[in-house]
């Protein structure tokens, strides 16, 4: 069995998934496996993939119903013990040895690393995550998929991710799993990929959603929790709108809130 599969999805995405594959394929080793999932792509996404068919253990193009599809499909096919999905347009940093990261590996059923984060403009920054996991957290973020090794075991007791959501299952499950399961999970401060905010959950139309999916997650999941996180993210949306509105940045520009820290 391989140590690690890692999994991309892709669709309509060619300049993406060739930035993905060319960060993938020199990270290959005998303990790492690589599968590519695509949606029945018509650009030239397939072309690309049949010119590393050597590289890649499994692929496929056929459509799915979604990108939960998609992930599941490379779920099923993996021959690793462990999963890290890096989807099409994120990639592993050229500087990263990843046979030597999965060693990190330890038997926990979650191991988390910190993640580059790249914007539209090409900046970057690294937002780092806490070495201990709640429902606070779950609350208001996420585990990063494609810096997080995720026993298949886990997955697929879990029952996969569920395809009936959009844009939040990587996130029910990851909730679910450490709050529900009480799975292990362990932090290192490193990272070694990078994400770019143009995905599915980065886009503005797209937040109703995710946030629609996340509130009905909690209240079936999570009932006793339901009403506090309702109220807690309806003052949360209201700081947010009363720090963005035009007279509060005037007055703070001016230095006449310095005091107040919005």
């Amino acid at each position: 069995m391989k140590r690690l599969s890692i999994i991309t999805i892709n669709y309509n995405n060619a300049p993406g998934l060739k930035k993905t594959i060319r960060s993938i394929v020199p990270q290959l080793s005998d303990d790492i496996e690589y599968i590519v999932i695509d949606g029945g792509s018509k650009d030239n996404s397939v072309d690309y993939i049949k010119e590393q068919n050597g590289k890649i253990a499994y692929w496929i193009s056929e459509p799915d119903t979604g990108i939960y599809h998609a992930m599941n499909k490379g779920i099923e096919k993996a021959g690793g013990e462990y999963l890290l999905f890096v989807n099409s347009g994120d990639t592993i940093n050229a500087a990263t040895d990843l046979s030597g990261l999965i060693k990190d590996i330890s038997g926990e059923d979650i191991i988390y690393y910190n993640l580059q984060i790249a914007d539209s403009n090409g900046q970057t920054y690294i937002k780092t995550y806490p070495p201990y996991l709640d429902f606070k957290f779950f609350a208001e973020s996420s585990l990063p998929h494609c810096a997080t090794f995720i026993s298949k075991q886990l997955l697929v007791e879990y029952g996969y991710y569920d395809q009936g959501m959009r844009v939040v299952a990587d996130w029910a499950f990851f909730i679910d799993a450490v709050c529900l399961l009480r799975c292990s999970y362990k932090y290192i401060d490193k990272y070694f990929s990078t994400f770019y905010l143009d995905g599915i959950s980065s886009q503005p139309e797209n937040f109703a959603a995710l946030w629609h999916e996340k509130e009905g997650h909690i209240k079936e999941k999570y009932p006793l929790y339901y009403s506090i996180y309702k109220e807690w993210m309806e003052k949360k949306d209201e700081l947010y709108r009363l720090k963005s509105s035009v007279s509060v940045r005037f007055l703070k520009k001016v230095g006449f809130l310095k005091w107040l820290k919005l």
